[in-house]
């Protein structure tokens, strides 16, 4: 399974991105699925969870800046990421597992079989 993501760059605090990640012959948005995110010297933390039915969670620091979606049709997940801070440079992963639901783990690097490379996010001040 290869989960690509793409949609990284350098922004401006305040600005926006959005991110990308597709399935290559692997139906993510039938799955749970997420993204992750790993500044430097730090852990890889959850940033936010879609499910099959396209129920969402979200880390707190995301404070209703970012949004996760899918389309169906073309296989991808997305994060819209909107008032970025410097805080939120990282490389951010996309992850998926095999079932439906996400539940109370999701956010945990253990519950996801199928990671993506990442795509780097820098935010300047």
């Amino acid at each position: 399974v290869q989960l690509v993501e793409s949609g990284g760059g350098s922004v401006q605090a305040g600005g926006s991105l959005r991110l990308s990640c597709v399935g290559d012959d692997y139906p993510i948005t039938t799955y749970c699925m997420a993204w992750f995110r790993r500044a430097p010297g730090n852990e890889r933390e959850a940033v936010a969870a879609i499910d099959h039915d396209a129920r969402t969670s979200y880390a707190d620091f995301v404070q209703g800046r970012f949004t996760i979606s899918k389309d169906e049709a073309k296989n991808t997940m997305y994060l819209q990421m909107t008032s970025l801070k410097p805080e939120d440079t990282a490389m951010y992963y996309c992850a998926s597992d095999r079932r439906f639901w996400c539940g109370g783990g999701w956010d945990s690097t253990g519950a996801y079989d199928y990671w993506g490379h990442g795509t780097e996010v820098t935010v300047s001040s």
